[in-house]
């Protein structure tokens, strides 16, 4: 069988523009020791440059896990005289140690420079450039690779389905990035991959657009599981065209490497890993090195974790950590920001859930349960999540869309999620957030009513009416100072931007006691003001106990709303609350078989057909 060179990930030696201000996620240099010179394309140096980074280090650990690989070579293009120093971080270690040394002279040419690695045993490797003293280097292209079998190369042919709605600037910026590394790698990707782009509102140019590598489809406002069921469609069109859809979300920024890098890992997957996810890390755009999640997963009582915690991956430590902590546990998912997904799957188990938003990447890990693969480098960057909560989505859409999830993919506890449920209606109308209490109950009204209602909702047309019953909130400073002062909001709470939980043991007692200020005579109560901060439904501090008025503050601490009691809102909060579980003890088992029975056809091929109008 004949060995060939294949490349495993490029180095990458520009920064990106948003990223400018954190070039540690590609090299750790002095300051201006590295710029890019744009006329020859290459990195100038004018000292020691690092690239033991998160964007350029070579995963040893993965590639031996993933694909049996205990041997990389690094292939560096330079012009100049100096050193490259290999390094790597061993699998019983925390610290870098030198692995071997490698001088390069050149003045008036590049050079090229092969340097063989072993990784057995190693977590990560990594190199270092540093130009002889006084002296000054150039590296034009530098990629990590292997030499394999050709004959255990899986063929792959790869397909991108991203869904936009209204997101021109984010989409057009992604399709020029994607096109222009494809382009830019040439074999084995150029002529293996496709980039289909659902438009859901219609208003990308696709004529101008359309060409060897991009398709944009026009597709009704149908939400994003709408959007990748229709790109989902088009990769399995025509059986066998593409073994792999990468679903990704549009407004992200993507780092355009990490399709080269999932393509190459599908190509050299061995084992049970062949029919393995991949799923990329989310990155923060307002943060861009920290790691908010690659994979999370189901727990029992109806909430989701991610498997790691944030982490500040310009620090070898937590680059380190990232790698090491083991994403293969039961009840695992991958979020649709970028998720490749075997097309295998797609034809044997059914399309997404109509669930509009929310959900559907959830329930696609349920009904599959895939096992995934990640690896430092294959990623994106989107917008955080903290101050972007809306009871219409984080309310209504979670709990419709759990419970039904829950009914098709027995993932978690139904008794314990309406538990939750209940619990969170009451602590809701603590905090006076009737319009969060209310999408509560929306959603496991709806849910009560079956498929059939799911089947025929115009998920647009809700969207939109609940997006107008959300609470408003505005900036702090448009807040009435008085009442911020008379609820304790100090400008040292303002000030606090952790997102860590901070009641005592005895406020987290105190708050699972089922008592409730609307029931207290208005003299008990006085006019006494409290607040509460917020991110989405977990409450993080403040006393909202025996307050008519509260002060609600998002995570950012930036924007808020002051809330008054409504005795008589709240009253028919309740008494729908209690109509509502009695309609769920007595019609849950009936309703919950019936949303089982119904999963096939609503994830098949034939129901998307004629929910789409195609």
């Amino acid at each position: 069988m004949s060995t060939v060179d294949y490349k495993l990930a490029n180095v990458l030696l520009r920064v990106d523009d948003h990223a400018a201000l954190h070039p540690e996620l590609y090299y750790r240099a002095a300051a201006s020791v590295a710029t890019f010179d744009e006329d020859a394309r290459a990195l100038s140096l004018a000292g020691p440059v690092d690239f033991f980074t998160y964007l350029n280090a070579c995963s040893a650990k993965k590639w031996s896990q993933y694909a049996g690989i205990d041997i990389v070579w690094l292939h560096v293009k330079v012009m100049g005289e100096g050193e490259i120093i290999v390094e790597g971080v061993a699998s019983d270690g925390s610290d870098r140690r030198e692995l071997s040394r490698h001088v390069f002279a050149s003045q008036d040419e590049f050079t090229v420079v092969d340097i063989e690695i072993s990784t057995a045993g190693e977590d990560l490797v990594g190199f270092t450039v540093v130009p002889a003293e006084g002296g000054s280097a150039q590296v034009s292209r530098a990629w990590w690779y292997a030499k394999v079998d050709a004959g255990c190369i899986n063929p792959v042919r790869l397909a991108i389905a991203t869904t936009t709605f209204k997101k021109e600037a984010y989409i057009t910026a992604n399709i020029d990035l994607v096109q222009e590394a494809v382009r830019a790698e040439g074999a084995p990707i150029m002529g293996n991959f496709h980039m289909f782009v659902v438009d859901n509102g219609q208003t990308l140019d696709a004529k101008a657009l359309n060409d060897d590598l991009v398709t944009v489809i026009p597709n009704p406002n149908v939400g994003g599981s709408g959007g990748f069921a229709r790109g989902m469609m088009a990769a399995t069109e025509v059986p066998g065209a593409y073994t792999h859809v990468l679903v990704m979300d549009d407004d992200v920024r993507i780092v355009a490497e990490s399709l080269i890098r999932t393509f190459n890992l599908l190509s050299l997957a061995q084992g049970r890993y062949r029919s393995a996810y991949i799923n990329g890390a989310m990155l923060s755009l307002e943060e861009p090195t920290r790691q908010f999640e690659d994979v999370s997963y189901v727990v029992n009582s109806g909430v989701y974790r991610r498997v790691k915690p944030d982490l500040n991956v310009g620090l070898l430590e937590d680059i380190v950590e990232n790698e090491r902590i083991d994403v293969e546990v039961p009840s695992a998912y991958g979020a649709w920001w970028f998720s490749c997904i075997p097309t295998a799957d797609v034809e044997r188990n059914g399309l997404p859930m109509p669930f509009f938003i929310r959900c559907d990447d959830v329930e696609f890990g349920m009904r599959n349960d895939p096992t995934y693969m990640t690896m430092n480098g294959i990623c994106v960057w989107h917008e955080s999540f903290e101050g972007r909560y809306r009871a219409s989505v984080d309310c209504y859409q979670y709990t419709r869309n759990f419970l039904a999830m829950i009914a098709v993919d027995d993932c978690a506890s139904e008794s314990l999620f309406i538990v939750r449920l209940v619990r969170s209606v009451r602590q809701s109308l603590r905090e006076l957030d009737y319009v969060s209490a209310e999408f509560l109950l929306d959603g496991l009204d709806d849910y009560l009513k079956g498929p059939g209602y799911l089947a025929r909702l115009d998920g647009s047309a809700l969207m939109q009416a609940n997006g107008k019953r959300n609470e408003k909130v505005v900036p702090v400073e448009e807040m009435d100072p008085a009442v911020l002062r008379a609820a304790g909001v100090t400008p040292e709470v303002l000030a606090n931007t952790s997102l860590d939980f901070h009641y005592s043991p005895f406020m987290k007692y105190w708050r699972s006691v089922p008592y409730d200020k609307h029931y207290m005579p208005k003299p008990f109560l006085g006019h006494r003001a409290g607040y509460v901060v917020k991110n989405g439904t977990c409450s993080l501090e403040g006393n909202t106990t025996g307050c008519e008025t509260v002060v609600y503050l998002d995570p950012t601490r930036k924007k808020g709303a002051i809330r008054h009691m409504d005795r008589a809102r709240f009253r028919a909060i309740r008494i729908r609350e209690h109509e509502l579980m009695r309609r769920y003890r007595s019609e849950g088992k009936r309703v919950r078989q019936a949303w089982k029975d119904a999963l096939p056809r609503l994830t098949s091929r034939e129901f998307w057909t004629e929910y789409l109008g195609l």
